[in-house]
């Protein structure tokens, strides 16, 4: 296919799992064609308003918002503005899309994708939708009926979207995590997190922000003395809501064997030095974790919208491709399934085995190359 220099707009975020993604696929854009030009449209005040701009591309903001899920004062005041910001947004994403005159829109969910997809749509601009989750959200559900793509991550899509748009891509991942650690990187990641190469390890990974229910549960076992763990190193990454908190609990729950930090530079060193690790389920993170074909436990956040992390998890668990504990039984069960499964290396082969087999490395080329088809229709 020829790959001409197209305007590109590309819409959404508010977490990282959609953030990054999107950036990849602009960057496999101008890897394509160095000549195509990217705008970003994002939501205002939303992380992605600061993480896009970092990484060279340009970005407007929309004055949307989402629907708040507690009931309070607050977040009832909140709901009301929610259809008037809704009626600025795609006033102010038609006008983006007359003035930037894009060949294509593409959305990988978040507040802003919604009303810059409806917009690009009734302008007659098409449409490609980055669907990253296993059970799809109802904004996308209904951008769905008009984008003339559904680039998905995981089977049995087709309940969601018209099985004719659906293509199966995978999730754009960083590209040092498209491989598995070389023994090279694990030897690495020993010196690098001081470890001891003779013992197990475990990697436990709440995001950036950390995971209550993740630190809850080393907090407990760390306090019981580390039962089973006489020959095991937990790299612990807390976040940095929870680092000085956890720096205190440690300050009187001395624990050698437990290297804690608010945030991992190495992701790819960490990944490379466990054995096992521990997770959230978001859907980057799982796409991250076949490609590198490790071993994991996932402990989906309830926090989500559609409960989409167990929908992700559960992909791989039917497969026999990862392990599940909930989140409401993560205190008790967590620490043990972690360390039985540290003790059979026979089922962490197999699981190593049956997860790399779902990975999809190339998504942001299959991504571009369908968002090009699109343009020459």
């Amino acid at each position: 296919m020829e790959h001409k220099a197209i305007r590109i707009i590309i819409s959404g975020g508010g977490t990282g799992g959609h953030i990054f993604p999107a950036i990849s696929i602009a960057n496999k854009m101008k890897e394509i064609n160095p000549d195509n030009e990217i705008l970003f449209v994002g939501a205002e005040g939303k992380m992605e308003m600061e993480k896009v701009p970092a990484a060279g591309y340009e970005i407007v903001g929309l004055p949307i918002v989402g629907l708040q899920r507690q009931l309070n004062w607050q977040n009832i005041v909140n709901d009301i503005q929610v259809p008037f910001k809704i009626l600025s947004s795609v006033r102010k994403a038609k006008r983006i899309i007359k003035e930037f005159k894009p060949d294509i829109a593409v959305g990988v969910g978040g507040y802003a994708s919604a009303p810059l997809l409806w917009a690009a749509t009734r302008l007659g601009i098409p449409s490609l939708i980055q669907e990253q989750n296993g059970f799809a959200g109802l904004t996308n559900k209904i951008l769905g009926k008009k984008a003339g793509c559904i680039c998905v991550a995981y089977e049995g899509m087709e309940r969601f979207f018209p099985a004719g748009k659906i293509v199966l891509s995978g999730n754009p991942i960083r590209k040092e995590m498209t491989v598995p650690p070389t023994a090279e990187m694990k030897a690495e990641a020993m010196t690098f997190y001081g470890l001891d190469p003779a013992k197990k390890h475990l990697f436990i990974v709440g995001g950036s922000l950390g995971s209550g229910t993740l630190n809850k549960a080393m907090k407990a076992w760390i306090t019981a003395g580390c039962p089973g763990g006489e020959d095991v190193e937990v790299i612990w990454q807390c976040g940095r809501y929870y680092k000085k908190g956890v720096d205190a609990f440690l300050a009187e729950h001395p624990a050698p064997a437990v290297k804690h930090f608010d945030f991992i530079g190495r992701m790819d060193l960490a990944y490379a030095a466990a054995d096992v690790v521990i997770s959230r389920s978001g859907a980057s993170t799982v796409s991250e974790l076949c490609a590198l074909g490790k071993a994991v436990i996932f402990v989906p956040s309830p926090n989500v919208a559609e409960d989409h992390q167990t929908h992700n998890a559960m992909a791989l668990v039917r497969k026999d491709a990862a392990l599940i504990v909930k989140d409401a039984e993560a205190g008790e069960k967590l620490l043990p399934a972690a360390l039985e499964l540290l003790g059979d290396p026979e089922k962490i082969a197999a699981m190593e085995q049956n997860i790399l087999k779902l990975a999809l490395t190339d998504a942001a080329n299959v991504i571009c190359e369908e968002a090009y088809k699109l343009t020459v229709k």
